[in-house]
């Protein structure tokens, strides 16, 4: 596997974590957890690799979606 391979099959398995954990924190089903997750500013960050923020942990992203982007939360509740 070349370098790229893994990086989209890391993200892919993140992604996976961080919805699964925005759904489980939060009372949420995987298809509302997953529709805040993608239209949201970090999903967005996550694949551009801003920062390298796509290295944190799954459970610290969830945590700083939902203190940065608490309105995403407030309208699908």
């Amino acid at each position: 596997m070349n370098e790229a391979i893994l990086e989209q099959t890391y993200q892919e398995a993140l992604e996976e974590r961080l919805i699964a954990c925005l759904a489980e924190q939060n009372a949420l089903s995987l298809e509302k957890a997953m529709d805040i997750y993608y239209h949201s500013r970090l999903a967005d960050k996550i694949h551009q690799g801003t920062y390298g923020i796509q290295y944190l942990d799954y459970k610290v992203l969830a945590q700083i979606l939902r203190e940065t982007e608490p309105e995403l939360f407030a309208a699908k509740n």
